[in-house]
C-alpha cells in the first residue's frame, strides 16, 4: 500500500512473446513456462495468472516453497513440476497436491514411492539424466537399475518426463560439450525404449535451445527468459538477427519498474554529493531524491553510471547508490517537480531504460537483476 515503487507487467507484451515462442516451436510440442525465481523478478502471483489467461497450462519452479506459493496465486492448479528442491514434508504435500517432481537420485525416488504408497496417491515424476552440467541427474552406467525400479513401482510412479539440462546453449563455445550431451541423452532415450519406457514428455530445450539447437530431440520445452521479453544474451539475438536478415527485436519487455521523485534541491559548485567522495559538483546543479536504492534491487555498481527516466528524458545517478534512494542530476530538466514519475526500467515515450543496459552498467546478467528484485515491490498487471 505504501510502497515507495511499483512494477507493471505489460500483458500484451506476453502475448506478443509467448507468439513468437510457439511459432519456433516444432507442431504438437509442449510448452513449460519456467517461473522460477519469483517469476524471473517478476511475480509468480500476479505472473502466472496472466500467463493462465494467455493459454499457458504448465509451469515449472525451482524449489517446494515456490510451488506452494503458486498454487496459492492461482484460483485453478495449472499443471506443475518441481525441477529442483523439494525434502521432507514437502514431498508429501506435493504428491498429495498431484504436483509433478524431478527425479536425479535413488533417494528422491525412494522417498516419492515410499510417499505414494502412504497416501495411496500415483505420482509423476520426470527422470532427469546427467548428460555433462555435471550438477544433478542419473549417470547411464545406473539407467538399468532406474529401469528396474520404475517397472517395479510403476503403480506408484508414472514417468511423466525425461529430460536434462544444456550446459550453455546460448554460446557457440559450449558447441561441441552440448553435442556430446544431446548423443548420451539420445542414448538414454534409446535404453529406456527398449525396456517399453516411453515418458508423455521428453525436454532437453530451454530458452537458449530453442534458438539455437531447435533439432533437440524433445516434445516440450522449458522456456525461461524468452517469455519474459529477454534475449539469454546478445550472442543468441545476434543469431537470431542473421537468422531472419534483420536486426529489429521482435521481443516485448513484460516488466516496468518506476518510482518517483520524493524531494528536489539546489547543489552549488564545489560540493560533494552524497556519502563520501564520489561524485563532486563542478557546476551548480539541480539534484532529485527517488526513493529507491540497493535494499529494493537497485544495485549499488550502478553509482555514478546508471541512469533514470523522468518525463522522457535520461537523469544520470549521482554520487553512490544509498540503501533506500538514489539522487539524480536534473540540471538539464527545469521543468520537473516532486511527485513526477521515475521510470527505472523500462519505456517512458519514446525512451527506454532496457534490463540489458542496466545489467551492462552493473556488470550483472539479466537474470541476477530481474530475480534479485524484491517480493515486496508490488506487480501490477496492465493491459
Amino acid at each position: 500500500m505504501f510502497e515507495t515503487s511499483k512494477i507493471e507487467l505489460s500483458k500484451s507484451a506476453l502475448k506478443q512473446n509467448l507468439a513468437f515462442i510457439n511459432n519456433r516451436l516444432k507442431p504438437n510440442t509442449k510448452l513449460c513456462c519456467v517461473v522460477k525465481g519469483n517469476a524471473y523478478g517478476h511475480g509468480l502471483g500476479s505472473y502466472v495468472p496472466m500467463a493462465m489467461k494467455l493459454g499457458v497450462t504448465y509451469f515449472a519452479v525451482h524449489s517446494a516453497d515456490e510451488a506452494y506459493h503458486l498454487v496459492q496465486a492461482c484460483e485453478t492448479k495449472p499443471d506443475l513440476f518441481i525441477m529442483g528442491s523439494v525434502d521432507g514434508d514437502a514431498i508429501s504435500w506435493a504428491v498429495e497436491n498431484g504436483i509433478e517432481l524431478a527425479v536425479f537420485d535413488f533417494e528422491r525416488l525412494s522417498l516419492i514411492i515410499q510417499n505414494a504408497k502412504e497416501l495411496n496417491k500415483k505420482v509423476k515424476i520426470h527422470i532427469e539424466i546427467e548428460t555433462g552440467m555435471w550438477r544433478t541427474g542419473f549417470n547411464l552406467n545406473q539407467i538399468q537399475e532406474l529401469i528396474k525400479v520404475l517397472i517395479q513401482h510403476k503403480e506408484e510412479v508414472e514417468f511423466t518426463g525425461l529430460f536434462t539440462h544444456l550446459a550453455g546453449a546460448e554460446s557457440r563455445a559450449n558447441h561441441f560439450r552440448i553435442k556430446e550431451q544431446l548423443k548420451i541423452f539420445k542414448a538414454a532415450i534409446a535404453y529406456l525404449k527398449d525396456a517399453n519406457l516411453n515418458p508423455k514428455f521428453i525436454h532437453t530445450a530451454c530458452s537458449a535451445g530453442i534458438m539455437n539447437y531447435p533439432d533437440a530431440p524433445g516434445n516440450m520445452v522449458r522456456v525461461g527468459i524468452l517469455q519474459y521479453g529477454f534475449w539469454p544474451n546478445k550472442e543468441t539475438f545476434i543469431r537470431f538477427c542473421n537468422e531472419v536478415g534483420s536486426d529489429m527485436d521482435v521481443l516485448k519487455r513484460v516488466i516496468r519498474w518506476t518510482s518517483s521523485l520524493m524531494a528536489i534541491s539546489e547543489v552549488k559548485s564545489g560540493n560533494f554529493i552524497g556519502y563520501g567522495t564520489s561524485f563532486f559538483a563542478q557546476k551548480n546543479m539541480r539534484i532529485g531524491i527517488v526513493p529507491v536504492g540497493y535494499s529494493h534491487g537497485y544495485n549499488r555498481n550502478l553509482s555514478n553510471v546508471g541512469s533514470v527516466l523522468i518525463n522522457g528524458k535520461e537523469a544520470p545517478i549521482v554520487g553512490l547508490v544509498n540503501m533506500n534512494s538514489i539522487t539524480v542530476d536534473l540540471s538539464n530538466q527545469p521543468q520537473v517537480k516532486k511527485g513526477d514519475v521515475v521510470v527505472l526500467i523500462g519505456n517512458q515515450y519514446k525512451k527506454s531504460i532496457s534490463v540489458s543496459s542496466f545489467s551492462d552498467q552493473a556488470h550483472q546478467l539479466n537474470y541476477e537483476l530481474l530475480t534479485r528484485l524484491p517480493f515486496k515491490i508490488p506487480r501490477i498487471v496492465k493491459k
